[in-house]
């Protein structure tokens, strides 16, 4: 065979795998569902979307360059417990247009200011709104006055600035703006790790988004709350399961949150975490150190007790630049399977061990097939926790 021919094949060869891969992650079974903050549904919900396929990265970075450490020096004590979650809003989020009613007929002015679900007001009349009661008074006093509101907003990464009229609603003898708001939120989910020596932590695995806006909470401050499992709810084909949680508010606060990105949240714990299972520091596994075959989750299925439970890693994808899904992963353990039938949501975070390191954190089940799911690769979690810098993360792989 010639050389040019020998090319040719070496070409049609190369485009069919490539097409193989594509069709085989664009599959329907492969379609998952967040598996974290689910036990507040009022707050968060899942949403399907396809695989490996997250062109939007907006982690959030901070120049800590002293604090960080060599990949080889790294160790943190794997985590398993399950925690509450209360997150602040920077701002105040909307998350929907209602109907004022009129002498003359109905009308949002919310929606007649171009306002849209998933803005944030972060100012009205050069005054800054930090919660939802920073408002009334002031559409009172515009409404009053019949004034228009200057309002102040943020839409993804712009600020964008509008007038809105208060509309008084004989009903309710108020004024209205038309807007459903929110400034607060809560749900469940589990610790991946923390750095004794610092308080640095990692949970969740993934980013927690709004119910309603489908959209990234941007977050003013936060708290994680020890949290203890009730009950759970079984996971079958195409309904995933539950764990159903309860924490109290402030009493039980063990950390804050800083952080609230792809790959997780992240803060300083504040108090002393217990964990039953492991009180020594474990070493972590790069992505391309990750082996196919069996390994370890942590997690809580009862209580406030940790336990270990056996999973394979059925692939994973040597990554040298962040993404939030690179491993895929299946519940093998029997007793576990018989008590969840796989991954649930509220399962977010439980850490992966294989080889006695920490290798990355379950973050999605698939909804077809709930033994089954993703992870992530635990350095993605490392850089947002500002234990070590990209940089140093991507001269390692």
């Amino acid at each position: 065979m010639s050389k040019t021919n020998k090319i040719r094949w070496t070409y049609k060869i190369s485009s069919l795998l490539s097409l193989a891969f594509i069709l085989f992650f664009i599959s329907p079974s492969f379609i998952h569902a967040d598996t974290s903050m689910q036990g507040y549904k009022e707050v968060f919900q899942d949403y399907p979307i396809l695989p490996f396929f997250n062109n939007e990265e907006h982690t959030n970075k901070e120049d800590n360059q002293g604090q960080h450490q060599r990949l080889e020096d790294v160790r943190v004590v794997p985590g398993g417990q399950s925690i509450g979650v209360q997150l602040e809003t920077k701002g105040v989020l909307v998350v929907g247009h209602h109907q004022v009613k009129m002498s003359e007929g109905v009308k949002s002015p919310g929606e007649a200011a171009k306002i849209n679900i998933g803005d944030t007001i972060v100012e009205i009349n050069g005054q800054k709104i930090n919660h939802m009661t920073d408002i009334k008074p002031i559409v009172d006093h515009s409404g009053k006055e019949n004034k228009k509101m200057q309002i102040k907003l943020k839409r993804g990464d712009k600020y964008i600035e509008t007038n809105l009229q208060p509309i008084f609603d004989k009903k309710e003898n108020a004024y209205k703006i038309g807007l459903y708001i929110r400034d607060t939120a809560a749900g469940i989910g589990t610790m991946t790790f923390y750095e004794p020596e610092t308080g640095k932590y990692g949970a969740l695995g993934h980013v927690i988004s709004d119910m309603d806006t489908k959209k990234p909470i941007d977050i003013k401050q936060g708290s994680i709350i020890h949290s203890s499992v009730t009950a759970i709810e079984k996971g079958d084909n195409g309904l995933p399961g539950e764990k159903q949680a309860s924490f109290q508010t402030q009493e039980k606060r063990i950390g804050n949150i800083t952080k609230n990105t792809d790959y997780g949240i992240f803060g300083v714990l504040e108090k002393e975490v217990n964990h039953e299972k492991y009180d020594e520091t474990f070493p972590v596994a790069l992505s391309h150190e990750v082996k196919e075959g069996p390994a370890k989750i942590l997690t809580v299925v009862d209580g406030e007790k940790i336990e270990e439970f056996d999973i394979e890693i059925i692939s994973s994808v040597p990554q040298k630049s962040a993404s939030t899904k690179g491993m895929v992963i299946q519940i093998t353990d029997p007793r576990l399977l018989e008590l969840t039938g796989g991954i649930v949501q509220g399962m977010s975070g439980s850490p992966i061990i294989q080889n006695d390191k920490v290798i990355g954190a379950v973050t999605h089940v698939f909804v077809n097939d709930p033994t089954s799911g993703y992870g992530v690769h635990i350095e993605w979690m490392l850089e947002d926790a500002d234990i070590i810098q990209s940089d140093l993360n991507e001269a390692a792989a």
